[in-house]
């Protein structure tokens, strides 16, 4: 075929039979041409293979249903938690330039209003960040789980019912602060996991550092006067009830 070496070549000094595609003799080191012929690819000699590019792997959204207990629409996303948290920093503004007096729960002759914005002021910053700190992680890991409905009556449940307890109980004490939501929302986000933790199921909460924040929430009334043990306790207790609830309205004991 025109345009293709030969098959081999002979070396002119040592008469030895050698690879057209070489320079040189292998046996004499003759030199037989100044440059090796070029390869016809298109004789039927294979191209070199181009490296492909490896596509890099991508996550899809979360589609709701594709993790058992996890939302994966919009409304998934803790707006209600992320709300309660902005609300109660800014009500620590609020406070610097308030007399405690004036916003702070003594009995139910107080006004309506009163009880909506006690919840969301606190006088003492280290009170606030153990606060904020349970309902911003537990409310997050609820919404996430439930949706914000159940994050928002949790808070006026255990919150401004807290509350209204320690005011029922007659304290005779200013009442500030939702220490009832904050260990309200741990209950009811810590039981279900206590319940798999008993009957040897995975779960996907860290109960040591949970009972960390609890302690350090039912410990703030012993360092801080507006800090109602009454209100936290109460709380506490009516946010074990609705994880209770949520337990017969779930699969979490198989």
């Amino acid at each position: 075929m025109a345009g293709t070496p030969d098959l081999f070549v002979v070396c002119k000094k040592c008469g030895s039979e050698v690879s057209p595609y070489i320079t040189e003799c292998p046996y004499c080191g003759t030199r037989l041409r100044k440059r090796a012929p070029k390869i016809d690819r298109r004789a039927g000699e294979p191209a070199p293979r181009q490296q492909r590019r490896v596509p890099r792997p991508t996550l899809t959204p979360l589609r709701s249903g594709e993790i058992p207990g996890i939302r994966g629409d919009a409304f998934g996303r803790p707006v209600a938690t992320a709300v309660i948290v902005a609300m109660s920093l800014l009500g620590m503004l609020v406070t610097v330039y308030t007399a405690k007096v004036d916003v702070g729960l003594v009995d139910f002759s107080v006004p309506a209003w009163r009880w909506a914005a006690a919840p969301f002021l606190y006088f003492n910053s280290w009170y606030e960040l153990a606060v904020l700190l349970a309902i911003g992680i537990f409310g997050w890991r609820l919404e996430l789980r439930h949706g914000p409905i159940l994050v928002i009556a949790l808070f006026i449940a255990c919150g401004i019912g807290g509350d209204a307890i320690a005011v029922a109980a007659g304290t005779n004490a200013i009442v500030f602060g939702a220490p009832g939501a904050a260990l309200g929302m741990l209950a009811a986000w810590a039981l279900p996991d206590i319940v798999r933790a008993r009957n040897g199921i995975d779960h996907d909460g860290d109960l040591i550092g949970t009972a960390v924040i609890a302690a350090v929430v039912l410990l703030m009334p012993a360092v801080v006067p507006f800090a109602s043990i009454t209100a936290t306790v109460a709380g506490g207790v009516l946010g074990l009830l609705c994880g209770l609830m949520l337990l017969r309205t779930s699969d979490t004991t198989r």
